[in-house]
């Protein structure tokens, strides 16, 4: 039997025990606390006091190149659709695409059958037609001999009409004589009666020959009326005949339509028939696809489209240059603006330029894409700053860390212009004089506490 003090002492050891373990346990976890609570104060006061060093650039105020930055697409400087203006069968092609062709060659031939028959029944009619002029002439000439045949016997009669009066006038004397004698005796009245009646047959053969005149005249104005009449017969024979050569003519232009020609030299960079494919005569233009398309790349164009706002400051003559992602390693092309519409397009407000350039060796191909950058004609005042010190948001806003006297940071929101690829134009959002943090990689704070480092 245990004795009762020992039970007491050893309930006083194992209370006593566990109470200075729970003292040690809670004197441990003062001193853990005790110690993070310092790390942390320790490091918070080592971030606060930590500096960042920073180099500043102020807003300058400096005279701009204004330019502007746009799409460019390059187009052959000529571009032809060529269509049918006759309708056949595709005889023969004479082009591909690719090939180089010189201004007319041949392209394709269309076989039109019935447009030749008829050209060769125009040429039976214009036969018909000589023959028909050919007779009409030598009526002319017909009529102008008769004509020359009554004129001729109107001169015979009207030497006949002179000798018969003077044989009238003869008579007509000898009749005064005899009248006389026979009055004074000297002669028979029969005698009167013969010179009376000499007398009488010449005047009657007087007015014979008189008679004969008129119907010579009569004869002469008839021939030089058939003359007019086979002249006239003569020239509708040649009215008609110019009239059906008039018509061959045109089916000459129209035979001439079944070929198809390169209207200007150049590379032929479409091709849409075969052998054998019928082919309709195209009668409105621009409407179906055409069987070949003809452009002249030796020389190019390079439109732009220039927006509203800067439109109106694009003159010819504008430098401008072009790159173009095809030839990224290659040079920037330098030109001048060659020309501008002089209106905007009503769709899309903006305004063609063209740049025309030389391509002999073929390197700009229609359709390629690149960028040209106009330099317009003007020059302008600008707050800038360069374009590092800028940093732009999410959204797209620009903005800048403004270093204030006391060497604190204050984010400003700016609003951009210009941007040539090296400075930016501010519009608005600081003031000229003002510094800025220059490049940096770090972010900064309102109140931010920075070291500005010389320049």
């Amino acid at each position: 039997m245990k004795h009762p003090s020992f039970s007491m002492q050893t309930r006083a050891l194992r209370t006593g025990g566990f109470d200075l373990l729970v003292s040690g346990l809670l004197a441990a976890c003062l001193l853990t606390l005790c110690g993070c609570t310092s790390d942390r104060a320790i490091a918070k006061k080592e971030k606060a006091t930590h500096v960042v060093p920073v180099k500043t650039v102020a807003v300058e105020t400096t005279q701009v190149q204004r330019s502007t930055l746009q799409p460019a697409t390059v187009h052959a400087f000529y571009r032809a659709e060529i269509r049918a203006k006759a309708s056949g069968f595709v005889k023969n092609l004479q082009a591909d695409i690719g090939d180089y062709v010189e201004a007319g060659a041949k392209l394709a031939e269309i076989d039109v059958p019935e447009m030749l028959m008829q050209r060769q029944v125009i040429d039976k009619r214009i036969e018909r037609l000589i023959a028909e002029e050919q007779r009409g002439q030598a009526g002319v000439r017909l009529a102008e001999a008769r004509v020359r045949s009554a004129q001729a016997l109107l001169a015979e009669a009207s030497s006949q009409m002179a000798g018969a009066e003077a044989s009238l006038a003869a008579s007509q004397a000898e009749f005064d004589r005899t009248e006389d004698l026979v009055e004074r005796g000297s002669l028979q009245n029969r005698m009167l009666d013969e010179s009376r009646m000499k007398r009488d047959s010449e005047a009657a053969r007087r007015d014979a020959m008189a008679s004969s005149i008129e119907s010579a005249k009569a004869e002469v104005a008839v021939a030089e009326a058939q003359v007019v009449a086979a002249q006239a017969a003569s020239d509708a024979a040649q009215a008609e005949t110019e009239i059906e050569r008039s018509q061959r003519q045109e089916m000459d232009a129209l035979l001439d339509y079944a070929t198809l020609r390169a209207p200007f030299a150049g590379v032929v960079t479409q091709r849409n028939l075969e052998p054998g494919d019928l082919v309709r005569q195209s009668n409105e233009v621009g409407r179906g696809q055409p069987l070949f398309v003809i452009s002249q790349v030796d020389r190019v164009r390079v439109r732009i489209a220039v927006p509203e706002a800067e439109a109106a400051l694009v003159n010819p003559g504008d430098e401008v240059t072009l790159t173009f992602p095809s030839f990224s390693a290659a040079q920037p092309i330098v030109a001048a603006v060659t020309r501008t519409s002089g209106s905007l397009d009503p769709s899309t407000r903006t305004m063609l330029v063209e740049v025309e350039l030389d391509n002999q060796d073929g390197k700009l191909l229609p359709g390629m894409f690149g960028q040209a950058s106009i330099h317009l004609d003007s020059k302008v005042a600008a707050q800038t700053l360069p374009s590092r010190a800028i940093r732009f948001d999410e959204e797209g806003n620009g903005y800048v860390y403004v270093v204030g006297e006391d060497e604190t940071i204050a984010r400003a929101d700016i609003t951009t212009g210009l941007d040539d690829g090296n400075s930016i134009e501010v519009l608005s959002g600081i003031e000229p004089g003002q510094r800025v943090v220059g490049p940096h990689l770090k972010r900064f704070s309102d109140g931010q506490k920075v070291a500005v480092l010389p320049n």
